[in-house]
């Protein structure tokens, strides 16, 4: 076999191996991009919503608005939170709802008058369910999960 035959066959064979490498290298990034792509959705997916409420004559009543419910929902008086809660009585980052292990919880954010939980205290994280009342400030929220 004469050299030029030899280096021919291991320019064939580098140029085998470079495109291996660069199809290697496109595939592995789809993969991170779909991942990437499936995580930015599921923190925009709503599993449910808060249906704000406000008591009138001892009974709660729903005023109309609804706020969808993410995977991190935080309520509180800054404009930086998913809910803002336009009342004197809540705090710039009041309370976050937030689903982990399949459950969804109820934090106080070391508010200043304190989260309700179907107007008991919270004193400390607690599961909600469909149905569960959240008092913040003098606002009433109705825990809607989607089923």
């Amino acid at each position: 076999m004469s050299i030029e035959i030899i280096l021919l066959l291991l320019r064939i064979l580098s140029g085998g191996i470079l495109l291996t490498l660069l199809a290697l290298l496109l595939v592995f990034m789809w993969r991170d991009y779909r991942g990437a792509v499936t995580g930015i959705e599921a923190s925009r997916r709503v599993y449910g919503q808060l249906v704000a409420m406000q008591e009138v004559g001892g009974k709660l009543i729903v005023t109309g608005e609804a706020y969808p419910l993410l995977q991190l929902t935080s309520l509180g008086r800054s404009p930086t939170n998913a809910i803002i809660v336009d009342d004197t009585y809540a705090s710039s980052d009041h309370a976050l709802i937030a689903l982990r292990d399949g459950q969804w919880w109820l934090e106080d954010r070391k508010s200043r008058n304190g989260t309700l939980l179907n107007e008991t205290l919270l004193s400390q994280p607690a599961i909600v369910t469909d149905g569960d009342i959240i008092g913040i400030g003098r606002l009433r929220f109705r825990l809607e999960l989607e089923r």
